[in-house]
């Protein structure tokens, strides 16, 4: 049985390292982008359990990323995980998004959060 996959969407280096160490430790395998346009590029071929998304990311926002990550029927079972340092962003996502996190974000915080997701992804495979 394969791992669940997590991709991780994120411009901040210590942050994007946290979340993918906690996935990791939540039984993910783990990819991570820096960018929106690499994002896009990304999740034209990938199909990730769960994606951590940053919302204040260069080139292309994560608000339209989410939007086209609910739009793409190949990826309607995908859980998305909001991150976001800027509480007054979260209002127009929360019904698109899974799970709305406010940064900063503790490791255990995530890792109990990734716990649980790894664990719906892998009943749905």
């Amino acid at each position: 049985m394969s791992k669940p996959f997590a991709l991780i969407v994120e411009d901040h280096v210590d942050s994007a390292i946290i979340f993918s160490e906690a996935l990791k430790e939540a039984g993910f395998e783990t990819e991570t982008v820096r960018t929106g346009d690499a994002a896009v590029v990304r999740l034209s071929t990938a199909k990730p359990d769960v994606i951590v998304l940053d919302l204040g990311l260069p080139r292309v926002s994560g608000i339209e990323i989410l939007e086209r990550i609910r739009s793409d029927p190949r990826l309607a079972e995908t859980r998305v995980v909001v991150a976001t340092a800027h509480p007054q962003l979260t209002d127009g996502v929360r019904r698109q998004a899974d799970i709305v996190l406010i940064k900063p974000i503790s490791f255990s915080q995530l890792r109990d959060m990734a716990g649980r997701l790894s664990a719906t992804a892998s009943s749905d495979q």
